[in-house]
């Protein structure tokens, strides 16, 4: 089951954020601002936010393998489509179709560990789970860079779509079938809607949900803007180059399934807070203007980022007493928001105040993430 959620997660990150590491040639190709071009990783994000909802109903009614297979088949054909795009309000709109077929995997894919794993492992499975996601994620990035440098962003783009389709048979092949699943049987329990407001009526799932949305939105930032800094003066570095520095997202692969492993001696929250300056100390040292220091900077910040990920996301249907879906996608939803919010909007302090001023957005988002935890989990039970 791991080893086909692995191919899933990277069939969907891949080409998910994909698109991060060509957004200089994507803003010369169209003549746009950096701000403009990220909308193309934001278009994406709105539409997988918007979707995990609807998949996680469908997971429901459908069982949670099927309704993966549905979603991860869509999106490879769609981002395969993508590279046709002649302009690029078509190029958005594909993307937002993208994102939303993409939404089916993280929707269901928490839940479907849960059901199937025993208790016990569910926060390691978790952190295995998300340890998978960064790998897709750092393949899309170092795919698509090099690629765009020796032909153009299309061609980037065209080679993840492909990769991503051969992840998706692996995961289709290998994924078995459900075993702790029972459909939900019209009008037998609560309605979508029921379940969806008792889990936005409860403080600490709520805290759980503004984890996601605060400490992603800064994540997409500092990476979605890493390229027009890496390609500019002092660096001066080649597409090619500046997309190794993706690297660091094997920080995140290593400290995702850690976290998971602390949380058994140590407790979901004191992990999670662990994180928060983590996620400071390495924006800080980003600051530099040496190389091998930015590099470092990233690397802990990606760690430290995808530790209180991997807690907050495995946490999430294990608080939640009814729609235990729903939960999990409302996660997903806040996350994703967050994503397209913030990661935009980073993109203003960047052109107004440099990397310093996106530094120190990033981190007032992880410093609010960090309170909001503090005041809904004080006096809980830290485990």
């Amino acid at each position: 089951m791991l080893l086909a959620l692995l191919f899933g997660g990277l069939a969907t990150f891949a080409q998910l954020y994909s698109v991060q590491a060509v957004l200089p040639g994507i803003a010369r190709e169209f003549g746009i601002s950096a701000a403009d071009a990220a909308l193309s990783v934001s278009a994406a994000t709105i539409g997988l936010a918007l979707a995990v909802i609807p998949w996680s109903a469908i997971a429901d009614r459908c069982g949670r393998k099927r309704a993966m297979t549905w979603a991860i088949t869509a999106a490879v054909v769609l981002g395969l489509l993508l590279p046709l795009a002649p302009g690029f309000p078509a190029m958005l709109g594909l993307r937002f179709l993208e994102g939303a077929a993409l939404g089916g995997i993280p929707a269901v894919a928490l839940v479907y560990l849960n059901e199937e794993v025993q208790r016990l492992h569910a926060a390691v499975a978790a952190g295995t789970y998300v340890a998978g996601t960064t790998i897709g994620g750092l393949t899309g990035r170092l795919v698509a860079g090099p690629l765009a440098e020796l032909w153009d962003w299309r061609a980037g783009v065209l080679a993840v779509s492909i990769l991503a389709a051969l992840a998706a048979l692996a995961f289709v092949r290998l994924a078995p079938a459900p075993r702790g699943f029972r459909p939900l049987v019209r009008g037998e329990g609560p309605g979508l809607p029921a379940r969806i407001l008792a889990n936005l009526r409860s403080p600490r799932l709520l805290a759980l949900y503004a984890q996601g949305f605060l400490l992603m939105g800064g994540f997409v930032a500092v990476y979605n803007y890493l390229g027009f800094r890496l390609e500019a003066p002092p660096f001066n570095l080649p597409p090619s180059l500046a997309s190794l520095l993706f690297l660091a997202y094997l920080a995140g692969t290593v400290s995702s399934r850690l976290a998971g492993g602390l949380t058994v001696r140590f407790g979901r929250l004191r992990v999670l807070l662990a994180s928060i300056p983590v996620i400071l100390g390495g924006l800080a040292i980003t600051l530099s203007d040496w190389l091998p220091v930015v590099l470092l900077g990233l690397l802990v910040f990606t760690a430290g980022f995808f530790a209180a990920h991997s807690v907050a996301s495995g946490w999430t249907p294990r608080l939640a007493e009814v729609g235990r879906s729903q939960a999990s996608s409302l996660y997903n939803l806040f996350y994703y928001a967050g994503s397209s919010l913030f990661g935009w909007a980073g993109g203003l302090f960047f052109v107004q105040f440099g990397w310093t001023g996106l530094a120190v957005f990033a981190g007032a988002l992880a410093v609010l993430a960090g309170t909001t935890a503090v005041l809904a989990f004080r006096g809980a039970d830290r485990g």
